[in-house]
């Protein structure tokens, strides 16, 4: 793997798919997180009481960018997935042999992201944020739907990861 012979924009390439395996795994056991502590249940019942003050001790309705939301810690990671993911695949698609794997990780990665995009508009905006009460077995059938594409997202987000590597490792090799 000398650096002399492959080309910059391979290097260059194969650093993004660092940084997006980074990402995807920070999505990968964030979502594993969530879903073992049962985090989407912990916010439902949050999003259910009324409020009694500000803060976090607060309880009240939930706001996307307020204290215990998950958007503020997969926002700043965002960049390092689908994107980063998507820029390597462009600067190193001219090397027939990290094709697949690049395509690969793309995919996984745009997939994962657009079952992200669908929960959070289906699922977290009434679930987490909305301005009236559930019935309880409302709440229950958007908690069901939460578990199952989270479920889709964790094997994107592995997939991603490890087609990432391997596309990275591809790149690097004269």
């Amino acid at each position: 793997m000398s650096g002399q012979s492959v080309p910059p924009r391979h290097r260059a390439a194969a650093g993004l798919l660092r940084l997006a395996r980074a990402g995807h795994a920070q999505w990968l056991f964030g979502n594993l997180y969530e879903a073992v502590v049962k985090v989407p249940d912990l916010l439902a019942e949050r999003a259910g009481e009324p409020a009694e003050g500000a803060g976090c001790g607060g309880g009240g309705a939930l706001t996307p960018l307020g204290p215990g939301s998950p958007v503020r810690y997969y926002a700043a990671a965002m960049p390092a997935t689908t994107p980063a993911v998507l820029v390597a695949a462009a600067m190193g698609w001219d090397k027939p042999e990290s094709r697949p794997w690049l395509a690969a990780a793309a995919a996984c990665s745009l997939s994962g992201s657009a079952a992200s995009v669908y929960l959070v508009r289906a699922v977290n905006l009434r679930l987490f944020f909305g301005d009236r009460a559930l019935s309880t077995a409302e709440r229950e059938r958007l908690l069901r739907t939460w578990y199952r594409v989270n479920a889709f997202r964790m094997a994107a987000a592995g997939a991603a990861l490890a087609a990432a590597g391997r596309g990275g490792t591809r790149l690097l090799r004269r």
